[in-house]
């Protein structure tokens, strides 16, 4: 028994001596690391200011390097397009971006002078007052929580009432800033469609973009959604990245004032590298939004061409081979959706940790190091003589204040990160947005991207094959009033010859009537003679445009009044200025045989979908009204009366004699050739 409560001490001994030990080992080494921390505020304290002209020092190296770094990206060399799209491979922040952003930019803001420039302007004023009121309010709010730790009641009273009085200030600048941007992107979208409409509706470049061109297949998505989210884009990448560039930039002076700059240096180094990490693992989102608009455009092109030829599909029955080529389209455009949220899932969790919780805990170090600094045994005197002695609601007042300014500074950044990924979608965009531009120009240039097909693929394939047709350009010559085809090849936007030399000449008075096998280049002569198509080669001789009248086999009604059906392309105006009434409308009307059509339909100013409300006959019969309206000197007639009697057919062909129009006729009629003085005969054998 004696025993072994001995051993039971002797143990108990043994144990408290090693506690004993391992306390005054652990206490020795914290007081070491005391000591040493310690030794390291006493050593700032004394070279406060040569650390501080070294941080300056390397802070303009860092500068001057991301200055060399910019300048070098602009003045690098340009990456090469792709030859058949005519455009790259993907959007990225490189040299064409800031061409393309330096084009796009110089439409949206015509000038210094202009509307635009002034509301860039206000909405600059704007977010630097805004700016100020935060850093007033980050004051306040230490002020505030100083007051009442000190158990100050009538400053902190005061200091509520001064915190509810910049709430109108505030409140107002933050209502006129999203006011303000809401314009600009009204603004920038108005002067970048009607600077696309500039180029898009003249000389027919809508026609050319479309069916001589095959870099865009919809023009009509560009225009109307890209041109529209550039513009919403660029008003906001200017508000989401000047106001927290300048809100970095002023709530950094402040920090620096009251941590000083080596806390503050220490920040920035952190954030950084944490930025570095981050540009690294950014997915390539402007080459993702371009290719999700290009897949937006294809399944757009589906459903328009379904609307399009509806009709036929609908009795061919097409509607599952039409369901299959959509669904692929739209499938296509779902999977990479999907990809691009996976994508945003990743990045937005490595983004918010790093922004919002690694940012915010090494601010919150940087304002904690003053205060524990103080508390260090020996420190305390050299601490005082750099930042002075300070009171417990003193601290607490800095404290608060640099927390908030930190917290507003970290938003900042994390708001300018942000913006690095919105660049990056505009730059998608701008891309778009600029190619539909450059197309646009070369189109009305003349200078046009086909893809070949058929024989003449094969033929361009060819070493020996000489000089490529489509390339090579004939002469036009406007006449006084006649029409001439010196040895003119007849050929497709897509190199194919259907006539390799054609030459006739018509004058005034003297009707030609052609005919010819389906697809041996009869409408293709009048898509040259009309200015549709280039002209390859030869010489064409012809009037004005304004001389020469298409009528097809159907017309297009537009949107518009029953007496639009008639005067078209001229308005209510322009038909007052000639001199007409729409007495002498309703004449024309009786003409064709037409004039109850007025009655029916509800007056002249009668608005319908005129395509669905009239029939096949009644169409052809206003687009002859149309022609002895107009009154030309020449007239295509492109079987433009199939679905008419012959007797009303009689009466028109007269007519149109009688006004001193020249007929230009493709027929199968055989009837109409007692019109006609010429026949020209297609053989479809290429002559």
């Amino acid at each position: 028994m004696v025993a072994a409560v001995n051993t039971d001490m002797f143990v108990g001994a043994v144990v408290d001596r090693i506690q004993n030990a391992l306390y005054q080992r652990v206490h020795g080494f914290k007081r070491r690391q005391l000591v040493v921390l310690t030794k390291a505020v006493m050593l700032y304290a004394r070279h406060q200011k040569n650390i501080r002209r070294s941080i300056v020092v390397l802070v303009c190296i860092g500068l001057i390097s991301r200055l060399r770094q910019m300048i070098k990206l602009t003045t690098s060399e340009r990456k090469p397009k792709d030859v058949k799209s005519g455009s790259r491979q993907k959007a990225q922040l490189d040299r064409q971006f800031f061409e393309n952003m330096r084009r796009l930019v110089g439409i949206a803001i015509p000038g210094l002078l202009s509307k635009e420039f002034g509301m860039l302007v206000a909405h600059t004023v704007l977010l630097i007052f805004r700016t100020f009121l935060s850093v007033v309010v980050a004051t306040l709010d230490g002020q505030i929580v100083s007051s009442l730790v000190r158990l100050q009641g009538r400053e902190f009273l005061v200091g509520i009432a001064k915190w509810m009085g910049m709430a109108v200030p505030a409140t107002l600048t933050n209502s006129l800033l999203g006011y303000v941007q809401t314009m600009l992107a009204i603004r920038f979208r108005q002067n970048l469609t009607e600077h696309v409409h500039a180029k898009y509706l003249a000389n027919n470049t809508y026609y050319a973009v479309g069916n001589l061109d095959d870099r865009i297949k919809n023009a009509d998505q560009l225009i109307a959604v890209d041109v529209a989210k550039f513009a919403s884009s660029l008003a906001e990448i200017y508000s989401n990245l000047a106001k927290p560039t300048l809100d970095a930039f002023v709530y950094n002076v402040q920090l620096a004032r009251s941590l000083g700059v080596e806390s503050l240096f220490g920040i920035m180094v952190i954030i950084q590298a944490s930025m570095g990490m981050l540009r690294v693992l950014t997915p390539p989102f402007g080459q993702l939004v371009a290719q999700e608009q290009r897949l937006e455009g294809d399944f757009y092109f589906a459903h328009s061409r379904l609307i399009e030829n509806a009709e036929e599909i609908a009795l061919y029955r097409g509607h599952e081979a039409e369901k299959r080529t959509i669904s692929r389209r739209y499938m296509r455009l779902v999977r990479h959706v999907n990809r691009v949220f996976r994508l945003n899932v990743f990045y937005g969790m490595l983004e918010d940790f790093v922004v919002k919780y690694f940012w915010g805990a090494a601010g919150l170090v940087a304002c904690a190091a003053p205060v524990f600094a103080e508390r260090l045994p020996g420190a305390q005197r050299a601490v005082a003589a750099v930042q002075g002695a300070s009171t417990f609601g003193d601290r607490t007042r800095d404290f608060i204040t640099n927390r908030r300014l930190l917290l507003s500074g970290s938003d900042a950044l994390g708001r300018m990160m942000y913006s690095y990924r919105e660049i990056v979608e505009l730059a998608g965009f701008a891309e778009r947005v600029t190619e539909l531009l450059t197309v646009l120009d070369d189109v009305n240039s003349g200078n046009y991207v086909k893809a070949r097909v058929g024989k003449s693929a094969e033929k361009s394939l060819e070493a020996d094959s000489g000089p490529d047709i489509i390339s090579q350009r004939g002469q036009v010559i406007e006449s006084a009033d006649d029409v001439e085809f010196i040895k003119v090849p007849i050929v497709s936007p897509n190199g194919d010859v259907l006539v390799e030399q054609l030459s006739f000449h018509v004058t005034p008075g003297r009707h030609l009537l052609i005919v010819g096998p389906n697809g041996c280049g009869k409408s293709s002569m009048f898509r040259i003679l009309g200015g549709l198509w280039p002209v390859y080669g030869g010489t064409l001789r012809k009037p004005s445009m304004s001389q020469i009248f298409y009528i097809p086999q159907r017309p297009y009604l537009p949107i518009g009044t029953l007496r639009d059906q008639i005067i078209y392309p001229d308005n209510a105006s322009d038909m007052a200025q000639k001199g007409i009434v729409d007495a002498e409308l309703l004449d024309i009307l009786r003409v064709v045989q037409l004039e109850t059509i007025v009655e029916r339909e509800g007056g002249w100013d009668a608005v319908k979908p005129w395509r669905d409300a009239l029939s096949g006959g009644d169409k052809q019969r206003i687009a002859m009204a149309r022609l002895f309206y107009h009154r030309p000197q020449y007239a295509i007639m492109d079987e433009c009366t199939s679905t008419v009697s012959m007797d009303v057919e009689k009466i028109m062909y007269t007519h149109a004699t009688k006004l001193g129009i020249t007929l230009l006729t493709v027929s199968h009629r055989q009837s109409l050739w007692q019109y006609h003085n010429y026949i020209l005969q297609y053989d479809g054998q290429g002559g």
